[in-house]
């Protein structure tokens, strides 16, 4: 069974049942003009009492769940490790390190969790095709989840995608358009697709199941650790990762589970830095020129920035730019002192763990939580050996 609730709108506040409305508030997108932000993203409620009366008797992440796990495709996700690095720990001076290592889905990348919510959504209505806008992972996981459940996955990539997440779309059948431009023009494509076509949309925020999707892996986390950490460090592009990081905790604390919030430290490539801005003046502009090594957090108008921002008030968290020259020398640190080969996104949460130690942000004694989110075989060429 589902202990969700309703639908609530993160801008206005009007709740909708669940078959009520499938992507953002009806209300608030009508103020949405492209190039901006998303208005109008939704976020689940749940009978959290109730929640916690299970909890108690069996912890588990699946009670947050907005769909009965009936629907859920056959492809295992999620309940990847996570460990303690001792070689990193004793050179950083840091016991209470931790990594989530996320890339260990089966796609590669913690992008599955929300593959996953939104094609058993499919199988729950009966919808056979989904569309997504994507930089390679959301594309690749949702080819690999639609293949293990007989669904079509149409994809809109930009043509600077990297050759191997091209390869991972390809072998499982995907249809496939590639896109001339940014990743924001292949998630304009994908809307258009979407509103001509009988289809689901699994474009970022646009629907809110990829938020719920990633959301597992926050309360992952916390069941891993039996304890709130410090810090989480993420890597943020257009914001949805820190979304549901936000909301799993978020969810906890509603019910009761927990008493506080982790902090989020945010960490965006230099030329992808939107929401570090937003969070540092108040004031959100695009991205100038959105093109960097860490193509997974390439994103000039990142959806769901509104979001994030808050969860990083709500939170008391940070955000941190790191350039490619950090990314490319920290992702081959990582893998040859923790054994963990990353992809450039996932590299910048090292680099953004030192920028914030500089900062004094995060203290030698803090409970840490590197969250990896996928792995460095989906661009090789990026490497700097």
């Amino acid at each position: 069974m589902s202990f969700f609730q309703n639908w609530r709108c993160t801008n206005c506040g009007n709740e909708y049942e669940l078959d009520e409305v499938h992507y953002l508030c009806p209300q608030c997108s009508k103020k949405w003009i492209g190039g901006e932000p998303l208005i109008g993203v939704l976020e689940a409620l749940f009978d959290y009492p109730a929640i916690k009366q299970e909890w108690d008797k069996q912890p588990y992440h699946g009670l947050f769940s907005v769909l009965e796990e009936k629907f859920y495709p056959s492809l295992p996700v999620g309940n990847t490790p996570l460990f303690r690095p001792e070689r990193l720990n004793k050179n950083l001076n840091l016991p209470n390190l931790f990594i989530k290592n996320d890339a260990l889905n089966p796609s590669g990348s913690l992008k599955d969790r929300a593959s996953q919510l939104v094609v058993a959504d499919a199988i729950r209505l009966g919808v056979d095709k989904i569309v997504c806008a994507s930089t390679g992972n959301a594309a690749s996981s949702l080819a690999s989840i639609c293949a293990a459940a007989g669904k079509e996955a149409i994809i809109f990539v930009p043509k600077s995608i990297p050759e191997a997440k091209l390869i991972q779309i390809k072998v499982h059948k995907a249809k496939l358009y590639t896109v001339s431009g940014t990743y924001d023009d292949a998630f304009n494509s994908a809307l258009a697709y979407s509103a001509n076509n009988d289809c689901l949309n699994r474009n970022t925020a646009f629907n809110p199941l990829t938020i719920e999707g990633k959301k597992s892996a926050g309360i992952e986390i916390f069941l891993q650790l039996n304890d709130v950490p410090d810090w989480i460090i993420i890597p943020v592009g257009d914001g949805v990762i820190l979304g549901g990081i936000y909301k799993a905790f978020k969810d906890l604390k509603s019910a009761g589970i927990i008493e506080k919030l982790p902090k989020l430290l945010s960490v965006q490539a230099e030329s992808s830095d939107a929401i570090t801005s937003y969070w540092e003046t108040g004031s959100y502009h695009n991205a100038n020129h959105p093109y960097t090594i860490a193509d997974s957090i390439s994103v000039k108008t990142p959806a769901n920035a509104h979001w994030a921002v808050n969860a990083l008030y709500h939170t008391q968290g940070k955000s941190v730019r790191v350039s490619d020259e950090e990314i490319l020398s920290d992702q081959k640190y990582l893998a040859q002192m923790t054994g963990i080969f990353a992809e450039p996104s996932s590299a910048a949460v090292f680099s953004g763990l030192k920028k914030a130690l500089t900062q004094k942000w995060i203290k030698p004694e803090d409970k840490i939580v590197l969250l990896i989110t996928g792995t460095g075989l989906k661009d090789i060429n990026a490497v700097r050996l």
